[in-house]
């Protein structure tokens, strides 16, 4: 990966996730990077997990990006383990870049080693330029997903 580091995330990488996970119209809506305590206390649920990672990609000491890896085993597909891939974003500045495919690409063989049979993720139904990205790394729109908000 080159100069590109991808390792955990960490309590001050907080800001800038929040600020990438905000910096486009549906994150606008439902992040609030002016109070971090949630995201803060979430790191720390998170961190006291093996099957969850949240790592950031780090470029020249610069966070340029991050996703959260959720390892899940299960009982169907004869017991198969599959990981879910959220919350994948790329600075701005870095868009275009090819990060986006190292992000998925880390993600993937993450879960190669973690003895996952399947590897899947969601994309909001309006973000087709994320489809198409999707797709050209070898994802198929197999299924419909339903959300409930509680």
């Amino acid at each position: 990966m080159g100069d590109l580091e991808i390792r955990p995330a960490d309590a001050d990488d907080i800001p800038v996730i929040v600020a990438m996970l905000a910096d486009d119209p549906l994150g606008a809506q439902r992040e609030s990077p002016d109070d971090l305590a949630p995201y803060l206390t979430a790191l720390k649920r998170l961190s006291g997990d093996p099957n969850q990672h949240l790592v950031v990609a780090e470029r020249e000491g610069r966070v340029v990006g991050t996703l959260q890896l959720t390892i899940v085993p299960g009982l169907s597909r004869k017991g198969a383990t599959r990981s879910i891939i959220e919350g994948v974003r790329v600075h701005a500045d870095e868009r275009g870049s090819g990060l986006g495919s190292q992000l998925i690409e880390w993600a993937i063989d993450q879960s190669r080693r973690e003895g996952c049979q399947l590897v899947q993720l969601t994309s909001d139904a309006t973000r087709t330029d994320a489809h198409r990205f999707y797709e050209r790394l070898g994802f198929t729109a197999s299924h419909v997903g339903f959300k409930l908000p509680l």
